[in-house]
């Protein structure tokens, strides 16, 4: 981990910058992989399985057999677990929805607007090393709530054609029946464009590798919408003379071990502080068994002493992180200071594993900064916003002047007609 002692503002903009690939090179083969699931639905899915994960499933649709069987497949201990989970996402999330009222604008002129689940959408869940149900608990939560009618799960199965039983169990919990076992740019490509046993859908979410994230972003170009553009996972951690080393520690390598391309940033006014972080960092580590890939993404990350709290905070801000942590005194000033983050976690004993699994908060969140400008997943990303008006014939008359001047102020005379035509039978 670098350690950096008070650069000078003029390179923070460097400093920022995330170390991520140039994913332009896998359009190529993402492309070829979207034509052949086009041309050939199931079969391309069964073949580029073989492919690349050196097995042909014997079914792409997990069976109703294999949802039951996951009951006991898991220990009482984390169904005990799941359940706290879902029982906290499923509250956060449900204080999300929203009944704007209608309001007349001028005398018989009332507009109103109203919150409409989009119809399908596909939930990609990574499998594999990391079975991430608890993405799916984070995913499929809103997506019931906000009464979406089909739900699509795609996650690559293991080399014996099976799914994780945390996911199966999960999937059961939230009452999705349809689960693709099929992962890459292919289950990406399944759900955009459909194939004979895989629905279309309208919008797709969920993190992946650096093949997913692309045919992600390609999708967009096709008219499918997704939850938002995602790269690897990060963290930032401010943390004063009154952080625990330790805890600061463990926090930055909760994510550093998601993958060799993530990154970690910590920045204090401490270099005592820092220098025992670090020396937490190297005990730490060695005692995970993803010790090889957090010690990678180590590599990618750096520790930064600054001259006060307002410059964590000024930094902080430029670097918009998917994860802040504030382990530092003064809390409520610094946190009300915070424009871009994705979910922020106040106090020595606000793990962000927390909101990674069981407080409530969706830990789907953007990365790579663009938390100046997204925000992370939640009830709102499952539905769409309509909005209706209704006007009187006593409104129009109200309104219908204005519409006019307006619309022939800007050479559309037949806008100005519809108005006009009206007014005349008044």
């Amino acid at each position: 981990m670098k350690k950096i002692l008070y650069p000078e503002t003029i390179v923070w903009p460097e400093l920022a910058k995330r170390p991520v690939k140039d994913l332009q090179e896998l359009e190529p083969t993402i492309r070829q992989i979207f034509k052949l699931v086009q041309e050939q639905g199931d079969e391309a899915l069964y073949k580029l399985a073989e492919k690349y994960d050196g097995n042909r499933p014997l079914q792409l649709l997990a069976t109703p057999e294999e949802l039951a069987a996951a009951e006991t497949e898991i220990s009482q201990e984390l169904k005990e677990a799941i359940l706290q989970a879902y029982s906290n996402i499923q509250l956060f999330h449900l204080q999300q929805a929203e009944q704007m009222p209608v309001v007349e604008t001028m005398p018989g002129v009332r507009c109103w607007r109203k919150s409409v689940a989009i119809e399908k959408v596909g939930l990609y869940i990574p499998g594999g090393t990391a079975p991430l149900f608890s993405t799916l608990l984070m995913l499929g939560v809103p997506a019931k709530l906000a009464g979406c009618k089909q739900i699509i799960l795609c996650t690559p199965p293991s080399k014996d054609g099976s799914i994780h039983p945390a996911i199966r169990y999960t999937a059961s919990l939230l009452g999705i029946q349809t689960i693709v076992k099929a992962g890459g740019a292919q289950a990406v490509a399944a759900m955009a464009f459909g194939t004979e046993s895989v629905p279309a859908v309208s919008k797709i979410f969920g993190p992946g590798n650096q093949y997913v994230t692309m045919a992600k972003q390609l999708v967009t170009q096709l008219g499918v919408a997704i939850d938002m553009p995602a790269g690897p996972s990060e963290v930032l951690v401010m943390a004063d003379e009154t952080a625990d080393p330790a805890f600061v520690a463990a926090d930055l390598l909760s994510q550093a071990e998601h993958g060799p391309d993530s990154q970690v940033v910590l920045l204090s006014t401490s270099e005592t502080i820092v220098n025992q972080v670090i020396a937490e960092i190297e005990k730490q580590l060695q005692e995970l068994p993803r010790e090889a890939v957090a010690a990678q993404a180590l590599e990618n990350s750096m520790a930064i002493v600054l001259e006060d709290a307002q410059q964590m905070l000024d930094f902080s801000n430029l670097y918009a992180p998917e994860h802040l942590i504030l382990a530092i005194e003064d809390l409520e000033t610094i946190a009300a200071g915070v424009v871009n983050a994705g979910s922020v976690f106040l106090g020595n004993y606000t793990p962000e594993a927390a909101g990674d699994y069981a407080s409530g908060t969706n830990h789907t969140l953007p990365t790579n900064s663009y938390a100046r400008a997204y925000s992370g997943v939640s009830l709102d990303s499952f539905v769409k916003k309509i909005t209706f008006q209704q006007i009187s014939p006593a409104g129009l008359q109200q309104i219908g002047k204005t519409i006019e001047v307006m619309a022939e102020a800007e050479g559309l005379q037949a806008h100005k007609n519809a108005v006009t035509i009206r007014l005349k039978k008044l």
